[in-house]
C-alpha cells in the first residue's frame, strides 16, 4: 500500500492520515497576532501606492506615521508625506492630526 506524505515548514513529512487530522483541527492564533500582522500588512500596502503617487495614500500614510499606527511614531516622516500629498491636494493638512482612515471629506461634512 502506497502512502502519501505533506511536506513540513521544517523540511520534514507526514503521512496522509496525520497531514488529514492536522487539517481537520483548526489552529488558533491569538487575536492581537492576527490584528498586529493586519496592521503591518496594511501599512506595508499604503507605503507601496503612496511611493507610486496615490495623494489618499500619502494622507493615510502620513497620518500612519504620525500616530505611530503600524510603524513606529515618526513625525518626520510623517511631515513629509502629507507635503509630498499637499501637492495635489489642499486639504492634507486638515487631517495630518486625525487617526489612519479619517478622511478630509469627513471634516468638510463636519462642518
Amino acid at each position: 500500500m502506497a502512502t502519501t506524505s505533506a511536506c513540513l515548514e521544517d523540511g520534514g513529512e507526514l503521512d496522509s492520515r496525520e497531514a488529514a487530522r492536522r487539517l481537520e483541527q483548526p489552529s488558533q492564533v491569538p487575536l492581537a497576532e492576527v490584528v498586529t500582522d493586519c496592521v503591518k500588512r496594511w501599512f506595508q500596502d499604503t507605503l507601496k501606492e503612496a511611493k507610486a503617487g496615490d495623494s489618499a495614500m500619502q494622507v493615510l500614510l502620513g497620518q500612519m506615521y504620525f500616530s505611530g499606527y503600524g510603524v513606529p511614531r515618526d513625525e518626520q516622516k510623517g511631515r513629509a508625506w502629507m507635503s509630498r500629498a499637499s501637492r495635489s491636494r489642499s486639504s492634507v493638512w486638515k487631517v495630518s492630526d486625525k487617526h489612519p482612515g479619517y478622511n478630509a471629506s469627513d471634516w468638510i461634512q463636519m462642518k
